[in-house]
């Protein structure tokens, strides 16, 4: 009993008392809706995942055939739908980046187009944009017979953009190995080149040691295996584009409209941000003989990053929710392939549930990470 009136121990245990109750509730709920399918004939479990899907994935991020399993049209599902939302979190902060320091330039004719660029992305339901850009691609570009050569071999038409792919010849497995492990070099070189450059006050040519560094793997995977590169040339038919790499208008529409919705949101959060420095630390900048650019990106962004990241956090956690609007415009994300399962197997219950899990890990994890980058870069007590 005197463990009870801890506070830290009681309060752990009120926490796993109520994990307890919400585990044994969603349980009983599980089994009894269970129990009801049962008596209807209805086969429930999760024995399904291993039959074979039979259905046509329009885009997959990974490798997919009619033939694959349920499971793994699932997987192709949740890849489609994880390329799409970090494609419009990385497009959409870097474009609402340029717009929220827009917002606060001292040209006020840029100043107001970046206002008036916020306030129409923000202020319009994201349903009616996605929907808006997939008419614009399908009713505005030609059919594929009158396909656009925008360039050599690359062709643009309503039924999306064609452009030559690349693949390695013997398997990518190696080259791909040595570019991952360039890059984590490079990082760490870089990372300490820099903490010897700030403690020196001298350049000791990071950046270039760093790009060396980066090749030197994908170098000596040449030298001891040979890397070659085969090339897939997009071919004009009368109906259809075949060849190259396609990138659909379904696609294309989701990351317009998600991107630009996300800029919209980041715009504000980096004007907020900046906002929030004391102007003294722009007088500090400008007295050091530093231009207001350099001011902003070496002093001001940096203070005001540890501002924006718990409503990024929000931002982000919203834009791998909202994809799941995918499915107005036939992308086929997670939700889409799921009701596609649904109606094939005639098993919903298990069907949602797995789909929920995804997105509550999904969820879980960006907050897990950024948490981890907001305590990383905050301010330490000494």
């Amino acid at each position: 009993m005197a463990l009870f009136h801890d506070v830290r121990y009681r309060a752990l245990f009120y926490q796993c008392l109520v994990v307890v109750l919400v585990a044994a509730l969603a349980w009983s709920m599980f089994t009894t809706a269970g129990h009801n399918l049962a008596k209807q004939d209805i086969a429930t479990g999760f024995g399904y995942l291993s039959r074979q899907a039979g259905f046509v994935i329009s885009e997959a991020a990974i490798a997919y055939e009619p033939t694959d399993t349920v499971a793994r049209a699932l997987l192709v599902g949740i890849a489609n739908t994880v390329k799409v939302s970090l494609l419009s979190a990385i497009l959409g902060t870097l474009l609402g980046l340029l717009v929220g320091i827009g917002r606060m330039s001292r040209n006020p004719l840029l100043q107001r187009l970046m206002l008036v660029y916020i306030e129409v992305l923000r202020n319009v339901p994201l349903l009616l944009y996605l929907l808006f850009w997939y008419a614009l691609v399908i009713n505005v570009l030609p059919p594929v017979r009158a396909a656009l050569e925008i360039a050599p071999h690359i062709y643009l038409s309503n039924s999306g953009l064609a452009i030559p792919g690349m693949s390695f010849v013997g398997g990518s497995a190696a080259p791909l190995a040595a570019i991952a492990i360039g890059l984590m070099i490079a990082f760490i070189v870089y990372r300490i080149a820099l903490r010897r450059r700030l403690a020196r006050g001298r350049s000791n040519y990071g950046g270039i040691i760093a790009l060396a560094a980066a090749i030197a793997p994908l170098f000596l995977v040449w030298l001891l295996y040979g890397i070659s590169l085969s090339w897939d040339i997009p071919q004009q038919g009368r109906f259809r584009l075949s060849g190259g790499l396609q990138i659909r208008p379904e696609f294309v529409a989701l990351l317009f409209g998600l991107a630009l919705n996300v800029s919209a949101n980041v715009a504000e959060i980096v004007r907020a941000g900046i906002q929030a420095i004391s102007r003294g630390q722009w007088e500090a900048s400008m007295a050091l003989g530093l231009s207001r650019g350099h001011a902003l990106r070496l002093i001001i962004l940096p203070q005001a990053l540890r501002i924006m990241i718990p409503p990024l956090t929000n931002i982000y956690l919203t834009v791998f929710k909202n994809s799941s609007l995918a499915i107005a415009i036939g992308y086929p994300d997670l939700v889409m392939v799921s009701n596609t399962i649904m109606n094939q197997t005639g098993q919903a219950m298990e069907t949602i549930a797995l789909f929920m899990a995804v997105y509550l890990g999904l969820s879980i994890t960006i907050s897990l990470f950024m948490n981890w980058y907001n305590t990383r870069i905050a301010l330490k007590d000494r």
